[in-house]
């Protein structure tokens, strides 16, 4: 059904489309997006074909846009997302990525131990004073850990 509602309000969608809950496609120019056949978007995503005037976003074949992904357009400039290419969870996108490419954040990794976890502390002052060098150990997160 969502796929139908965007096809009405002037985005160019192909067969086959996937689009998840509350994912935003561009309010003020609609009709400068467009999805290829087979694609899935992913809950949350962003897609703004405009930034300072429109642009125009070409979201090819068989490609994945995950979640809590923003693809944003500069004005008079067209971004592609290249047909089979795999955007992972989390990424900003303002140029263009290659066919089936396959794009994903780093993975997280601590940086500090939190000797006052923030919900018991009184004050983010606190929080922060509380905070120690990161020693590895063999939990989840380390160095070395998969």
């Amino acid at each position: 059904m969502r796929p139908a509602l965007h096809r009405a309000r002037g985005v160019k969608i192909g067969t086959n489309v996937f689009i998840g809950d509350d994912v935003f496609i561009d309010n003020e120019y609609p009709e400068c997006i467009e999805i290829g056949d087979n694609v899935q978007i992913s809950i949350r995503a962003v897609i703004v074909a405009h930034t300072r005037g429109p642009g125009r976003v070409i979201i090819e074949k068989d490609a994945f846009v995950g979640p809590h992904c923003v693809i944003a357009c500069s004005a008079n400039r067209t971004l592609t997302i290249g047909a089979g290419a795999v955007i992972g969870p989390g990424c900003v996108i303002t140029r263009n990525v290659a066919p089936r490419a396959y794009l994903a954040l780093p993975a997280p990794r601590p940086t500090c131990m939190a000797t006052v976890p923030l919900p018991l502390a009184s004050s983010i002052d606190e929080f922060i004073a509380g905070l120690r060098p990161w020693a590895p150990s063999k939990e989840i997160g380390d160095k070395g850990s998969g």
